[in-house]
């Protein structure tokens, strides 16, 4: 029996280490994909802490229902290894990106297609084993996707910051004003979000971040302005450039700080979508929310049908791929620990 080694949560608030266990049989219409690529994303510190920050000393609880050991990473590119009997044969040896965000199959969302809104969820990486290990069984075939010509550190990043990205600025493409756009918090998803806005929107796209190399990233990127929202009357100074702020306005960061500066710069009429997770509490005066007749969203990681269009559009050229470093698997501690002191330009992707 062949063995498959995994970077695994054996505590919770404490470094991964490695296990060696048995690779899973695929059953059914499961698939068994040998990974090459798992890129490393935010929400995988938050799952090691073991908590969510609610702002105020409060913290939201996001141990329950996990079985240790338990394998983190959900951007997974690689090739099929091995297929269940109702899962198609032609599959095995072809190389495929695998879409994450996969719900029970069974409730009112998932048959709407929206299973990343799924309370049963089986979020690979998240509630069931994922990326950090050389193999990983998916539930089902259907959650493949052909990624060929693309190179699959891009093709393993476009299933959650991709597709982040690209769903949370979708919620602002039917916006009747499409004067400007600006986008707050460039980690590896804000990066992802200034490509893909260009090719979706013909505004220009301004950025905001505290880091002067991820302004100057950006900028060399595409990003047609670049504010320091830490600058002395900065808020002033947007409002007198964009004549009156911006009609659409993505968080990538979400945290305290970065909505306030979104609300404090949001033209009246505008659209805030928040997508970001570092956590926090938010508030703001009511009357301030209606004279300003403003819309806020939340939105999480897209369907499976977001990641098809945005693989259809990243295969046909149209997205320019982000900065992004290949590092050893073995690794991911070391980068997990980078990423947390804020040294990550771009995305982190480990090979096997």
């Amino acid at each position: 029996m062949a063995l498959m080694r995994r970077q695994s949560l054996v505590k919770f608030d404490a470094p991964l280490c490695e296990t060696i266990v048995d690779t899973p049989k695929p059953q059914g219409r499961e698939v068994l994909v040998r990974i090459e690529r798992c890129g490393l994303c935010h929400s995988d510190l938050h799952i090691q802490d073991g908590y969510a920050d609610l702002g105020g000393g409060k913290r939201l609880d996001t141990t329950r229902g996990m079985t240790l050991p338990f394998t983190l990473g959900h951007e997974i590119a690689g090739v099929v290894d091995e297929v269940g009997p109702d899962a198609p044969k032609e599959l095995i040896g072809k190389k495929q990106a695998v879409f994450p965000w996969i719900g029970c199959g069974q409730c009112r969302d998932c048959a709407n297609g929206d299973e990343n809104l799924c309370v049963k969820q089986r979020f690979l990486g998240v509630s069931i084993d994922g990326g950090f290990a050389t193999h990983v069984l998916v539930p089902d075939a259907k959650y493949l996707l052909d990624y060929d010509p693309l190179p699959v550190n891009q093709a393993a990043t476009l299933m959650c910051s991709g597709v982040t990205a690209y769903g949370a600025l979708k919620r602002l493409v039917d916006r009747p004003r499409q004067r400007n756009l600006l986008l707050i918090g460039l980690g590896g998803v804000g990066m992802m979000g200034l490509s893909f806005a260009q090719a979706m929107f013909k505004q220009n796209i301004t950025v905001a971040d505290l880091s002067p190399a991820a302004r100057e990233t950006a900028l060399k990127n595409g990003a047609a302005a670049a504010y320091d929202p830490s600058e002395p009357e900065i808020v002033r100074r947007i409002l007198k450039e964009t004549e009156g702020g911006f009609d659409g306005v993505v968080d990538f960061a979400g945290n305290e700080k970065s909505m306030q500066f979104a609300v404090s710069t949001v033209a009246r009429g505008g659209k805030v979508v928040v997508s970001g997770l570092m956590g926090g509490n938010f508030s703001l005066p009511m009357v301030q929310w209606v004279y300003k007749r403003m819309t806020i969203e939340g939105f999480m990681v897209g369907t499976l049908a977001e990641a098809k269009e945005l693989m259809a559009l990243a295969r046909a050229g149209k997205i320019k791929p982000t900065p992004m470093k290949e590092e050893p698997m073995a690794d991911v501690q070391k980068w997990i620990e980078e990423l947390r002191a804020g040294k990550v330009v771009g995305r982190i992707v480990l090979k096997n």
